[in-house]
């Protein structure tokens, strides 16, 4: 099975200099990303069998990737 990359760069590609921008310059944007980062690094070990967990605990920790996600899209956007 191949996973699909989640990290920032390829979940907002077009932004990429933007991200980096903010991540030096606003810190909250830069504890947001560094929780999702940290929460997708979880996940990708959970989905490649490095990690063992239930299969609820692995949705939650993917819901609060998309919150967050969702709480970085809107700062890109503002």
């Amino acid at each position: 099975m191949t996973l699909e990359p989640h990290d920032l760069t390829h979940e907002f590609p077009a932004q990429a200099d933007k991200i980096h921008a903010l991540k030096s310059d606003n810190a909250h944007f830069q504890k947001l990303a560094q929780r999702y980062e940290e929460l997708n690094k979880v996940v990708v070990q959970i989905e490649e069998g490095l990690r063992a967990v239930d299969g609820l605990h692995l949705e939650t920790l993917k819901k609060e990737r998309l919150q967050l996600k969702d709480q970085i899209a809107a700062q890109l956007a503002a």
